[in-house]
């Protein structure tokens, strides 16, 4: 499985989290938003696939994504922790 936080430190890949956050998309209408060769999209969506920030359904030709909200809300919860609540720990009482 590829790490959250680099498959989140591209911000095409940011992007295309955003836009499945409206609604689940093909692999077209994905690569319909960017300026870039859909082998490039492919290729971020692979990596979104492998950090499981997204899943993929093929139905005959046809490849729909849906941003995997369980694991993108364990992953925010987290960064969350580390510089919300628990991120004063070091301030003097």
């Amino acid at each position: 499985m590829k790490d959250k936080w680099s498959a989140m430190a591209d911000p095409t890949r940011r992007e295309i989290l955003s836009l499945l956050r409206k609604r689940d998309m093909t692999a077209g209408e994905i690569a319909d938003r960017f300026n870039i060769s859909n082998a490039t999209i492919s290729h971020h969506l692979k990596i979104l696939r492998e950090a499981e920030l997204v899943t993929a359904e093929k139905e005959k030709q046809t490849i729909t994504y849906r941003i995997n909200m369980t694991v993108f809300q364990e992953f925010l919860a987290g960064i969350a922790a580390v510089f919300g609540k628990g991120g004063d720990s070091h301030e003097k009482e």
